[in-house]
């Protein structure tokens, strides 16, 4: 499939101040020469940032690693986790279309997508607020139909579902990610059948929606200060050099 950058571009790009020490601090993971090596994870704190990858800050990143902007370019409009076009300001949903989703109901949640957000996908809603797109297999087989919004995972879900969570988004709530059925995890509907033992002394929360809310970063745009930045590989204290 053929990826193009979008036509319409701004003018310049820049990493926020903790996002600028995230990014040396991952490059300096690799010795001289290698910089190269971490164009993948740049370019996706550059559209963690922005939302979107612009191609000023493909070519910001490709010159903080001395590369030639072909070379970025390729890797940006090769992986389709790079998104190439404006996405929504507050949520691009990415709906799973693979088997087990698409058997479960996928298509239905699609046709919300269509009807709250914008007939095609890659396409802004009326508000701006939203945008979305079908993805293939995102491994929440057991929890289908799900969707990624966001950072995280909305699982379990109906096509009713799925319109009160845009419903909520779009007045500034961010609803709990994870089973929206009332599943703790991706254990059987019916209920646990085995490693019973624990569960009634169990957090309501499983690990992955507890770091969720944690952190609360769902569909925040990253601007580094999420979590405090560590670069143990350089040793003890050196991390400091890098902001």
């Amino acid at each position: 499939m053929l990826r193009r950058l979008h036509k319409d571009q701004p003018a310049s790009f820049a990493f926020t101040p903790a996002n600028l020490a995230w990014a040396k601090g991952q490059i300096s993971k690799y010795p001289e020469g290698r910089q190269a090596s971490a164009i993948i994870p740049l370019l996706w704190r550059a559209q963690e940032q922005e939302g979107w990858l612009t191609r000023p800050a493909i070519e910001h990143v490709a010159d903080m690693l001395g590369m030639p902007y072909i070379r970025a370019l390729e890797v940006a409009t090769f992986y389709f986790m790079f998104q190439l076009q404006p996405v929504g300001s507050v949520a691009h949903i990415q709906i799973c279309g693979t088997t087990s989703c698409m058997i479960c109901g996928a298509e239905d949640l699609i046709a919300v997508c269509k009807e709250l957000i914008a007939k095609t996908p890659h396409t802004l809603s009326a508000d701006g607020k939203f945008s979305w797109e079908e993805v293939e297999c995102l491994g929440a087989c057991s929890n289908a139909p799900m969707a990624q919004i966001g950072k995280d995972y909305y699982e379990d879900l109906t096509a009713d579902g799925l319109r009160k969570l845009v419903a909520r988004f779009s007045t500034g709530e961010v609803p709990l990610p994870g089973p929206q059925n009332g599943r703790f995890a991706s254990e059987p509907l019916s209920g646990l059948t085995s490693l019973t033992e624990g569960a009634a002394d169990r957090n309501p929360l499983n690990a992955s929606l507890q770091l969720a809310v944690d952190i609360g970063d769902t569909v925040k745009r990253i601007d580094g200060t999420e979590v405090p930045l560590t670069t143990p590989w350089l040793g003890k204290g050196r991390g400091a050099d890098l902001g």
